[in-house]
């Protein structure tokens, strides 16, 4: 049993690793400041179903003494706490920074001082690498595509933070590769791609199948910026976390590098192929209309999971028509609470 620290635990990525690590028979405690909506519902369901996951309530920008003493217990720390949305970086870029990138050092200082550093996964993001202007993409009907990379991003491509949202998370993820450098700790950054799964409660700027998912069932028109064909490779939480049960077994190979961690090529869709797959999933026509593209937007990004197969033996598994499916089964149970969360 290795006792878990996962720093960002009540959001949707979070309570599903808290999840997982609880039925594996790990301790978990949960460190979150609640400020994101959905939190705090989620923080109530784990705490319900999993009575032995602890629950402290900090602020990474803040809490450096509170930090420093749970990190100091743990033996794995999950970095996950963040600011998440591009458009709310553009609005307020001081606080994003505060929270992305001095956040991180935060945590980055408190694992360095620790008697025994644990090993750190640092939940990091495919904007660190830009638009890629300089990478050919044609439209193929209803999506966009590569004209030269069948397998998709590579972590070889060029960094380029656009965005506020961008720098700040490229200066973590670049501060937490250094600090394995330097620092000798066994950090290990995860580039991932669009994750969805159940406790996803999504908005308009971030987490796009969830705010899909939800509208459809709502009732709810959907605006799509841009004119759709956006492409993303999407990743099931599940698969998700396995990516980090992966890194964390081969912490010996994994240590001080980068992984892009997505559905791949196999798993992508387009935002007017996703409206398609919910009307279809739903028997019911999701309103949608058409608005300006936003700042940052990427007209497709597909990752090559290459490196995470060769070198962690981890694929993704889970097709996005299942994976929707059994979002939406938890989403059509968990309705009322959804819906509160953006006071619908």
């Amino acid at each position: 049993m290795a006792n878990y620290l996962i720093v960002g635990g009540a959001g949707f990525i979070g309570v599903n690793a808290a999840e997982h690590y609880a039925q594996s028979g790990h301790a978990v405690t949960i460190l979150d400041n609640l400020s994101r909506q959905g939190t705090a519902n989620n923080l109530k369901w784990i705490q319900t179903e999993h009575p032995s996951v602890r629950f402290v309530r900090a602020d990474i920008r803040t809490d450096q003494t509170l930090l420093e003493t749970e990190i100091a217990q743990c033996d794995v720390l999950l970095h996950l706490a963040a600011q998440v949305a591009v458009t709310t970086s553009v609005v307020d870029p001081r606080t994003d920074f505060e929270i992305n990138a001095l956040g991180t050092l935060n945590v980055l200082e408190a694992a360095r001082c620790a008697p025994r550093p644990p090993i750190l996964l640092y939940s990091s993001t495919n904007k660190v690498y830009g638009a890629m202007e300089d990478v050919p993409v044609i439209c193929e009907g209803n999506r966009y595509a590569y004209q030269n990379l069948p397998h998709g991003v590579a972590e070889e491509q060029p960094l380029d933070f656009h965005s506020p949202y961008g720098c700040s998370k490229g200066a973590a993820d670049q501060y937490v590769r250094d600090y394995s450098r330097i620092y000798g700790l066994r950090t290990v950054v995860l580039r991932q791609s669009c994750i969805y799964g159940p406790h996803q409660f999504g908005n308009e700027d971030q987490g796009w199948i969830a705010w899909f998912l939800r509208c459809a069932l709502l009732g709810n028109p959907v605006t799509i910026f841009g004119d759709g064909r956006q492409v993303r490779d999407v990743l099931d939480v599940g698969d998700l976390i396995a990516a980090y049960d992966a890194a964390i077994k081969n912490i010996d190979r994994s240590s001080g590098r980068v992984y892009n961690i997505g559905g791949g090529p196999a798993n992508t869709l387009s935002l007017l192929e996703t409206v398609d797959l919910l009307e279809k999933t739903n028997n019911s026509k999701l309103d949608h209309s058409f608005s300006d593209w936003r700042p940052g937007d990427q007209r497709i990004f597909v990752t090559d999971v290459g490196r995470a197969w060769r070198e962690l033996g981890w694929t993704p598994e889970v097709s996005p028509k299942h994976g929707i499916a059994r979002m939406r089964t938890w989403m059509a149970a968990n309705l009322e609470a959804v819906a509160q969360a953006f006071h619908t």
